[in-house]
């Protein structure tokens, strides 16, 4: 072994200490990926320290409190009782870690190309505090070749080399906030590895975490399997927002087509149109695989109409709203009052990274609509990247002297908690982007579908 060199950190320990859960997991970024993948490690038994920029984030953890809707309270507390779980803003603190998870946003440029800032500054971050024996793990959504051609290189600059001294992998997250059938520990976790050591140190922290590990070849391998599964919800929601408007052309509903289509109980699975897409990765996701594709000199037709029809869907709810404020009330939409119920990006969640109807209030606003919003999840509008100005407004109640005094209400987040029978009955014209009031059976001449 030459002088001054450290010797090579021992695989077998490493595995041994994930098998008995004596391993130190840093967790960086306690958002909507970070923090339910450290409570799942906590409640396994890991000691788990996660990392966040956000002071006020470490603070509501530290105290035992949670700041995320599907996240109660006293889980934080529990963890925190137990000594499972901590948090920190001192990155110093990442060479306690057998592991470092990387759980960080991977947004898209103004010119909807990748922007990996969070994914470099964050690993960045790690350079000086890496040391050998290390498993670091990266869950960020991005394009296949980020792993090994963005993030090893930087780490390498230790003087540390991925497979001998540190081992890297990268596993795709599969969170559906809100989704109450499908926790963290319930949803089967896709690896791959630097290496065969990598992978299998990956396999073997992830088994003891979830329901299933599923390894496969590589780390390219690992990043397209997290493409896929959300391309593939991009393409086909983009089929039936397409067959919306063919369908209402020639006076069919798509929601009744869909629901007797999904009757089938073989080759047919039921997606929903809508005012947009939402949350962070099937709005952002494909344009990853587009934008690596040109690497390649390949043209992803597919995958980039599909992304055209979803983007021009909060227009065609703009438009439709429009026409129904016309239709039903004789007015134009300069100087009309309207309510947006729901700014989340789905149902039943506080979550409004990417939500639709923040473009759909953009758009009205420049046709000089007065807009207030109403959602039982969010009290308060937070600063997003490309909506900065609607950040502090307030929700306002939803009772009758409220939703009587606007022209049309649109829905763009059917929550659970609304009474839709109510904002039918209180409303003069309700647009709804979801076909919740027909689930509901709130019905009226003065309901239109958009």
């Amino acid at each position: 072994m030459d002088e001054g060199r450290q010797p090579e950190p021992s695989v077998s320990a490493l595995i041994d200490r994930f098998k008995t859960h004596r391993a130190t997991i840093g967790v960086i970024g306690l958002g909507y990926v970070g923090l339910p993948l450290g409570c799942t490690m906590g409640r396994k038994g890991f000691n788990v320290l996660g990392f966040d920029i956000d002071p006020a984030k470490v603070e509501l953890i530290n105290a035992g409190s949670s700041y995320l809707s599907h996240i109660g309270t006293g889980e934080i507390a529990e963890l925190r009782g137990t000594g499972h779980l901590a948090a920190t803003t001192d990155f110093g603190r990442l060479a306690e870690c057998d592991a470092i998870i990387l759980c960080v946003p991977t947004p898209l440029t103004p010119q909807r190309e990748p922007d990996l800032t969070f994914v470099v500054r964050t690993t960045e971050t790690v350079l000086p505090h890496l040391r050998p024996g290390q498993l670091v793990v990266l869950e960020s959504t991005t394009y296949p070749g980020t792993t090994r051609d963005v993030v090893r290189p930087i780490l390498e600059r230790s003087g540390l080399k991925s497979g001998r001294d540190f081992f890297l992998a990268y596993s795709p997250e599969r969170e559906d906030p809100g989704n109450a059938s499908f926790s963290t520990a319930a949803i089967p976790k896709v690896v791959g590895g630097d290496g065969a050591e990598a992978l299998g140190l990956a396999c073997a922290l992830y088994d003891e975490v979830v329901t299933r590990t599923v390894p496969v070849s590589s780390l390219e391998a690992a990043e397209a399997v997290k493409l896929t599964e959300n391309i593939f919800r991009s393409v086909n929601i983009a089929l039936v927002n397409e067959l919306k408007i063919v369908f209402e052309a020639m006076g069919i509903d798509v929601w009744e087509v869909i629901e007797a289509a999904k009757s089938k109980p073989f080759g047919y699975m039921p997606f929903y149109p809508g005012p947009g897409l939402g949350g962070h990765c099937i709005p952002i996701d494909p344009f990853y695989l587009t934008w690596k594709a040109r690497e390649f000199d390949v043209t992803t037709r597919f995958v980039e109409l599909a992304g055209e029809i979803n983007t021009a869907m909060p227009m065609r709810v703009v438009t439709r709203a429009i026409e129904a404020l016309s239709d039903h009330a004789g007015r134009a939409p300069k100087g009309a009052r309207m309510l947006i119920l729901g700014v989340a990006y789905k149902k039943n969640v506080d979550d409004t990274r990417e939500s639709p109807a923040f473009k759909i209030m953009e758009l009205l606003e420049k046709r000089g609509v007065h807009l207030e919003f109403h959602d039982p999840m969010v009290a308060e509008i937070p600063i997003t990247r490309e909506h900065a100005e609607f950040a502090g407004r307030r929700s306002v109640p939803l009772t009758r002297d409220v939703v009587s005094g606007f022209d049309a209400a649109i829905i763009c987040t059917d929550h659970d908690a609304v009474d839709y029978v109510s904002l039918v009955a209180w409303s003069h014209l309700v647009i709804d982007t979801r076909n919740v009031c027909a689930r509901t059976g709130a019905v009226g001449g003065h309901v239109v579908k958009a």
